[in-house]
């Protein structure tokens, strides 16, 4: 029995309908190697949206998008739109749809650009696991006596023990499914913390952390203060697997790991409910880019990957490892090389190299 799966789309702003045009692409190739059906669905949400209507989608966004089985989001921003409105089409739906995991696969090609002295012709391949719902971006705060010379701004942080306990519990099973596999004998889950300084947050975040990590006795365990991690995360990317951090934290930490991976171009992201009771969502992690907007030159392997995680998520393996290997391939032989790569295969270009890639590959399996 052919297979179906039903994917909202939300393409965005800027350069966000470029990059998904080539998801697009990866999606039919996909659908006709394996058989499957994506039966897709645009939505208008985004920055034109609010400067037409004053929201950034409809009020029945999230009662539309929970009959999706994923969500594959393009990129939003605009400059005419102030970034605290117009980053809720993204927090909001992490919220609402309890997307508790902010999955970042640190994944670096052999021949992706080169930024950091020691990566030349290496691979990378391991995961930074940021709590997606709680902490220091649940817009909890206010400002009073707002103008004046005695203005005061409050921004709370909330930790629970809940959200808290149970990113940590996933990043320990994504080392164990690491293990399973064979990658890696040894597996290392890397607590980010702050707590020498936090002393409640991060301190209770510390134990919660260690409470968990009792229970994965075969699991080894690091604890870094985060702006030591991120000179090691520059200086030792290899000796990384899997890290931990808080929903701040881990916004920083994974910007910062994208040039391990030859840049913002490469950099995937999932907003995960690993229970799948609410749809998860899709997105690559860098902005919508304006500036480079309509000129066809944007890079959207980071895009593409997201659409290989979104696979992995709908336990399509062997549609991931297809887009994985072919990727690798045109990325490798140097048959893809963008803008931001030092060449000039074009943003339209690089689906059709790839999906032609992918059909080899299939064909000689």
């Amino acid at each position: 029995m052919k297979k179906t799966y039903n994917i909202a789309i939300i393409p965005g702003d800027g350069v966000g309908p470029e990059i998904i045009n080539e998801c697009r692409k990866v999606l039919k190739c996909i659908s006709d190697i394996n058989n499957i059906d994506f039966h897709t669905k645009d939505f208008p949400w985004g920055c034109d949206y609010y400067l037409k209507n004053g929201k950034m989608c409809d009020e029945n966004t999230y009662s539309i998008l929970k009959n999706f089985e994923a969500i594959l989001m393009g990129a939003v921003g605009d400059p005419r739109v102030p970034d605290h409105i117009s980053v809720r089409l993204v927090i909001d739906t992490r919220f609402i749809f309890d997307q508790y995991i902010n999955l970042r696969p640190i994944i670096r090609f052999k021949e992706a650009p080169v930024f950091i002295k020691g990566l030349e012709s290496k691979e990378l391949n391991f995961f930074i696991v940021r709590e997606n719902t709680e902490g220091e971006y649940v817009n909890a705060g206010g400002r009073f006596k707002k103008g004046t010379e005695e203005e005061v701004a409050i921004q709370t942080s909330i930790f629970t023990r809940k959200g808290t306990e149970r990113v940590i519990r996933y990043s320990f099973e994504l080392a164990e499914r690491i293990k399973k596999q064979g990658k890696k004998e040894h597996v290392t889950v890397t607590s980010c913390t702050k707590s020498n300084a936090l002393a409640y947050s991060m301190v209770f975040w510390d134990e919660v952390f260690e409470s968990v990590a009792s229970e994965y006795a075969h699991i080894s365990t690091k604890k870094a203060l985060v702006d030591a991690l991120t000179m090691w995360l520059i200086k030792n990317p290899g000796d990384f697997d899997v890290i931990v951090a808080s929903n701040l934290f881990g916004d920083i930490i994974t910007d910062l790991a994208s040039v391990l991976q030859g840049g913002m171009g490469f950099a995937a992201g999932g907003n995960i409910n690993p229970e799948k009771v609410y749809p998860s969502m899709f997105e690559a992690i860098h902005g919508s880019a304006p500036k480079y907007a309509g000129k066809g030159i944007i890079n959207p392997i980071a895009s593409i990957l997201s659409v290989k995680m979104m696979f992995e998520h709908l336990n399509e393996f062997s549609s991931a490892r297809l887009i994985e290997r072919g990727l690798a391939s045109v990325i490798n032989s140097g048959k893809v090389k963008t803008f931001d790569m030092g060449g000039s295969t074009t943003t339209s270009q690089v689906g059709d190299i790839l999906c032609k890639e992918i059909y080899e590959i299939a064909k000689n399996n």
